[in-house]
């Protein structure tokens, strides 16, 4: 089965709120975001926002452009539905973020959890580079992995875990690392997983 396929798959056959990483309020995003805008930042794009309601409080925040990023389609549809008219106002981009070559120009690169489902080398140096060239000088990366004792495997794909030096070293000399936090996410089925949330400066 094909990245696509497996994505749409997991989005068509499971309700928004039942898929692992859901989150009702995506505090910790929403506050470091928040603190990216407080720097300048008015623009901002969600790789693999599928169906998060990340992009409903974007929204809120008046930002000049808001982007969302996924594989999969189907998790683009279960937001624009949910949104109603508000879809509108959000730059939908159906793609995968390891062969895209563009998303345009954006101050907040925001990302959380795909890297950790990027286990070859090429996917990671694409990425990398595509996040490189969307963020301008100053620009903000928020990248949330699973930690080292987070989960080895989501979704029925295997991951892989990074504390925040580990993290650092993927993203090379273009990102200047400013902070990292650890989170405790309590998953819809009650289990707990152990991510990071790591914030890089594009140098």
């Amino acid at each position: 089965m094909s990245r696509r396929a497996h994505w749409d798959e997991i989005y068509e056959t499971r309700a928004a709120d039942e898929v692992s990483w859901y989150e009702a309020v995506p505090a910790t995003s929403l506050r470091l975001i928040s603190e990216a805008m407080k720097d300048g930042a008015e623009s901002v794009i969600d790789i693999g926002g599928g169906a998060s309601s990340l992009v409903d409080h974007l929204l809120d925040l008046g930002l000049r452009r808001v982007a969302v990023l996924d594989i999969s389609e189907a998790g683009l549809v279960e937001s624009k539905r949910r949104l109603g008219e508000r879809a509108h106002d959000v730059e939908w981009i159906v793609g995968d973020v390891t062969m895209i070559e563009s998303v345009g120009s954006l101050d907040v690169w925001h990302d959380r959890a795909v890297f950790h489902f990027l286990t070859a080398e090429a996917d990671r140096r694409h990425y990398v580079g595509i996040a490189e060239r969307t963020l301008p000088s100053g620009g903000t990366a928020i990248i949330a992995t699973f930690a080292p004792d987070g989960p080895e495997r989501c979704s029925g794909l295997d991951v892989r875990r990074y504390d925040f030096g580990q993290l650092a070293d993927q993203f090379g000399a273009s990102f200047e690392f400013i902070d990292g936090e650890r989170h405790l996410h309590d998953t819809p089925s009650g289990a707990t997983q152990s991510f990071q949330y790591s914030t890089f400066k594009r140098s």
